[in-house]
């Protein structure tokens, strides 16, 4: 039987340019629900694809075909990327080149014209950007809080005394006419002062790494060093003992809840040494351990330290300081945490 339907003809497709293209897969993955990352593309190429997407008309279906195999055909030939820009380059070797090297790229990166230089100063701990607010006129602070997200600016408002904060927080008001190239420029200036500090040898504060070998000397000596701290630095000897944690400062430290995962990290003998030695203040914490238990564990600790009975200064001490590592082991791996003295 002879069909009377005449099939549709297909015409040759359209040759579109590479920007044409570009914008019939964009239409295409809009019209699917499933947006393209637009926004990780330079912004001139963001005007320019934006600019012919308002200027493209209908597609016939054989020219969207043919983009669309192309398009696919170019994705499977890819064999390996890369991230695109210095940036991207620099996230991807972050820890495996020098510091050296890191911040002369980044200096570079952040001159360069394509480059947002915020990009860089918005990733950097409140530590660096808190003397920036602190110093800077109270007009380039609040560009720097503007420019910033919002919980991070709030943070670091929060970090500033009262009336840097409120002036700040005034500067803010008259930034509304201020140009985009002049913010730009600020931007790089920032970035490129923080990038020539010098590494830091250490990853920690002085006095956290004082408080950290204190934590473990004997308390003799503890006591010895933090007096003559005292005499010759008192700020820096208050900033030491508040890093200081010693087996005195368990009940302070430590949320009762959280004593039993503490001691679980505790070899028993030695637990039943620190606690048969705590004499004295001392016998405060050993009750505070004790009661924060089970009461089963509770009662066989008490018998083992009956039974051992007087135990010498020097080992209760030692067994004292090997609770109070294994207690810090805990809150640098986060199982535990260690409150202020001063919390509620």
């Amino acid at each position: 039987m002879v069909s009377l339907v005449k099939p549709r003809e297909t015409g040759p497709a359209r040759v579109l340019s590479g920007r044409e293209k570009a914008a019939v897969i964009v239409r295409l993955l809009l019209s699917e629900g499933a947006p393209p990352p637009l926004h990780a593309l330079p912004e001139r190429m963001q005007a320019d694809l934006t600019e012919q997407i308002g200027r493209m008309g209908s597609v016939d279906r054989d020219t969207l075909r043919e983009v669309v195999e192309d398009f696919c055909a170019r994705i499977e030939s890819i064999g390996l990327s890369f991230p695109g820009g210095l940036d991207g380059a620099l996230s991807m070797l972050d820890g495996h080149i020098s510091a050296d090297a890191a911040g002369r790229l980044r200096r570079l990166a952040a001159a360069s014209a394509g480059s947002d230089p915020w990009d860089r100063v918005s990733t950097l701990p409140p530590e660096r950007l808190v003397p920036i607010l602190e110093r800077e006129a109270a007009e380039v602070g609040a560009i720097v809080l503007s420019k910033l997200p919002v919980a991070r600016a709030a943070e670091l408002l929060g970090m500033l005394p009262g009336p840097r904060a409120r002036r700040l927080a005034h500067a803010v008001s008259q930034t509304g006419a201020v140009a985009p190239e002049t913010v730009r420029r600020i931007g790089l200036a920032l970035a490129q002062e923080l990038e020539v500090q010098p590494p830091r040898a250490f990853d920690t504060p002085p006095d956290a790494r004082m408080g950290a070998i204190l934590n473990l000397s004997a308390a003799a000596t503890r006591d010895d060093v933090l007096d003559a701290l005292d005499t010759e630095d008192a700020v820096f000897a208050a900033a030491v003992r508040k890093s200081i944690f010693t087996f005195g400062h368990i009940p302070a430290r430590i949320a009762q809840r959280d004593v039993p995962t503490a001691m679980r990290g505790v070899d028993q003998a030695v637990l039943v040494r620190a606690l048969a030695g705590a004499t004295g203040p001392l016998e405060q914490v050993a009750e505070f351990i004790l009661s924060a238990l089970s009461q089963r564990m509770a009662a066989t600790l008490r018998e083992e330290i009956a039974t051992l009975g007087k135990v010498k200064a020097k080992d209760a001490e030692a067994a004292q300081t090997e609770v109070v590592a294994a207690i810090r082991d805990l809150a640098d791996r986060g199982d535990i945490r260690l409150r202020n003295e001063d919390d509620d």
